[in-house]
């Protein structure tokens, strides 16, 4: 029997622990997409405690914890740090089979050095011996980045950012890894938040550009892409709620968005419509500057109402949401691709029944020269588990070419989350460890080695930092 956490962990073969041992454990990050703050980064600064690190803003764990029936105040309330702390404690021996449990343990002893188990009997040292420790230079944002090795971050950035945290980090020479800002125009898009208007008019203000038509619009969105580009932008990122995908005009588009500026009434059509329009206008944009378009699609977001008034949107209360993505999906593809536009793109799915869709959807939009120019991105939110990376994996290899895709991303707003590159490195190892015990590829040591390599690290390097 294997003890918890050990150094096989998640290896279950001979030739995957080699196969880690030897090319998958010491791989640098090349995190390609995630929510860290980067003004977090610039300042640097220390930690009140583990509660803030650990808890604060993670709605992984929030969720979890409802689930057990902790109350809202131990959770996003005004409870000291050590109370929130201890109610994380007392959830933690409930979480076994998830993936939390796994994270969590892996992450105290990555960062901390603790081998303890997490438990109400356990709370008050774990959480002691790691205030302590964070009270250090070396317990601080930028350590966590450097002794997780990572060379690049794309963060996830509204349009109307000033980048002014991008742009000090970018001069500060004693920070080595990249930290680029990626470009979320969730607020150009979403036609129908209440926001809109407001959101427009701080588009306005940071272009110049008077948004009173959509040739305004796209204009001022070129604006910022520009702006993007000269600040390290490589790359765009989308939430795609439903993959819709209407054939909409210049006009069309126009007189859609006229209403929404008069404070009209729009219907589901229109709004599809005028999303499909920009979704276009946006991907050439994407295209021309050479960037990469990620696509994460199918969560169905803020579903309880009580909640969302309480204490606000994406606080852990979004699910798998029903999703059609094929034909809307290969539509959209096919639009750019018939202008010459489609940029490098990575389509994410939150419903694991559109596995085997976005598996087939890559290999319809190639071009020479690029491999894997579309590609099927790692299993997502809800399915950043064992089974979801592995389910992911396989389907990829079952119908197009697992040795390109580029592998892991970490997509949270933690910089202990780093611990999950490993998690799934160990995942990928065991895989290819277990085709190879089992004669389902050959016993090339070289081979099984590279393709952990690529995987890893080097597939996504080469795919973002592309000119």
């Amino acid at each position: 029997m294997k003890s918890f956490l050990d150094e096989h962990f998640l290896l279950n073969t001979d030739t995957a622990i080699e196969l880690y041992e030897n090319a998958g454990g010491d791989l640098p990050i090349f995190d390609f997409h995630c929510h860290l703050s980067p003004q977090e980064v610039w300042e640097n600064k220390p930690y009140e405690s583990i509660t803030h690190l650990w808890l604060g803003g993670d709605h992984y764990k929030w969720r979890a914890m409802r689930m057990h029936g902790i109350g809202e105040r131990y959770i996003t309330g005004d409870c000291s740090d050590w109370e929130k702390f201890t109610a994380w404690a007392e959830t933690m021996p409930h979480l076994i089979g998830n993936p939390l449990y796994h994270w969590a343990h892996m992450e105290l002893k990555m960062f901390f050095g603790i081998e303890k188990i997490l438990s109400p009997k356990t709370a008050r040292e774990i959480y002691d011996e790691c205030n302590e420790k964070l009270a250090k230079q070396e317990f601080r944002p930028r350590s966590f980045i450097e002794k997780s090795y990572v060379t690049f971050i794309g963060t996830t950035d509204d349009p109307v950012s000033e980048l002014e945290f991008h742009q000090l980090l970018k001069k500060d020479e004693s920070f080595h890894a990249t930290i680029a800002p990626t470009f979320r125009p969730d607020g150009a898009l979403f036609v129908e938040r209440p926001d809109f208007i407001s959101w427009l008019q701080k588009l306005e203000k940071v272009t110049s550009i008077e948004v009173n038509s959509i040739e305004n619009l796209i204009n001022a969105l070129k604006h910022r892409v520009n702006y993007f580009h000269e600040n390290g932008g490589r790359g765009s990122d989308h939430d795609i709620q439903k993959m819709v995908y209407m054939n909409t005009t210049k006009e069309e588009a126009d007189i859609i968005l006229n209403k929404r500026l008069k404070g009209q009434q729009l219907s589901v059509e229109e709004m599809d419509a005028y999303r499909s329009f920009l979704m276009k206008e946006l991907g050439k944009m994407y295209a021309e500057k050479q960037w990469v378009m990620q696509l994460h699609m199918g969560a169905m977001r803020n579903n309880n109402t009580k909640m969302k008034e309480l204490i606000g949107t994406d606080c852990g209360f979004d699910s798998v949401g029903e999703t059609n993505v094929a034909e809307g999906l290969s539509y959209f593809l096919d639009a750019l691709d018939q202008e010459e536009a489609l940029p490098r793109t990575v389509l994410f799915n939150l419903n694991p029944k559109d596995n085997p869709i976005l598996a087939g959807m890559v290999g319809n939009f190639c071009e020479e020269g690029i491999a894997g120019k579309v590609q099927f991105g790692s299993g997502w939110w809800f399915n950043d588990h064992i089974d979801g990376m592995e389910k992911q994996m396989k389907e990829l290899a079952n119908v197009g070419l697992l040795s390109h895709f580029i592998g892991m991303l970490t997509d949270s707003r933690s910089f202990l989350s780093y611990a999950r590159h490993d998690y799934f490195r160990r995942i990928l190892c065991n895989i290819l460890g277990d085709w190879t015990e089992q004669g389902l590829m050959p016993d090339d040591i070289e081979l099984r080695e590279q393709m952990v390599r690529n995987i890893g690290y080097y597939n996504a390097e080469k795919y973002f930092t592309k000119r």
